[in-house]
């Protein structure tokens, strides 16, 4: 049986972290929150936006790419594509200004990815490569809205 080419598994196992044998989509979404954290090391505010922004629509694509690649040498939904959960924690993570706020994005992205509340396990289900990008977009984006309501109540009460 022929293997898939080197380019597609690099990027949908998020540079390998996708064969961390404990826990690989946890393993994909800690890699993408180191690499936020030292953007946002080397960056200001504005630049870090613009970049995680930039890594977002990018990674969706070529994670769609990847992913496509990738199905059928290792199944529908591989636990060891992890490029869905790096653009996953990068949705929340365009919100956090301080270490606290991205280890809390980190958190409730990896709770709405594994417990997949609201819609995400319907959207989970469904065949393809878009879909196995898509249930992590919107874990994404729920962590994003209750990541910014705990911002505004710790500025209302603080």
């Amino acid at each position: 049986m022929s293997k898939p080419s080197l380019l597609p598994v690099v990027i949908g196992t998020g540079f390998g972290a996708g064969f961390w044998p404990w826990g690989p989509g946890t393993a994909g979404a800690v890699l993408a929150t180191a690499i936020w954290f030292l953007l946002s090391a080397c960056l200001d505010w504005m630049q870090l936006l613009a970049v995680v922004t930039l890594l977002i629509l990018v990674f969706t694509y070529l994670g769609t790419w990847a992913t496509a690649k990738l199905m059928p040498f290792w199944g529908d939904d591989p636990s060891r594509v992890v490029v869905d959960e790096m653009v996953g924690v990068w949705i929340p993570l365009l919100l956090a200004g301080t270490w606290w706020q991205a280890l809390l994005a980190l958190l409730l992205f990896r709770f709405f990815d594994i417990v997949k509340p609201l819609g995400i396990r319907s959207f989970d289900r469904r065949k393809g490569a878009f879909w196995v990008m898509f249930d992590d977009i919107l874990a994404g984006i729920y962590s994003a809205i209750v990541l910014y309501l705990i911002i505004l109540i710790g500025a209302w009460v603080g």
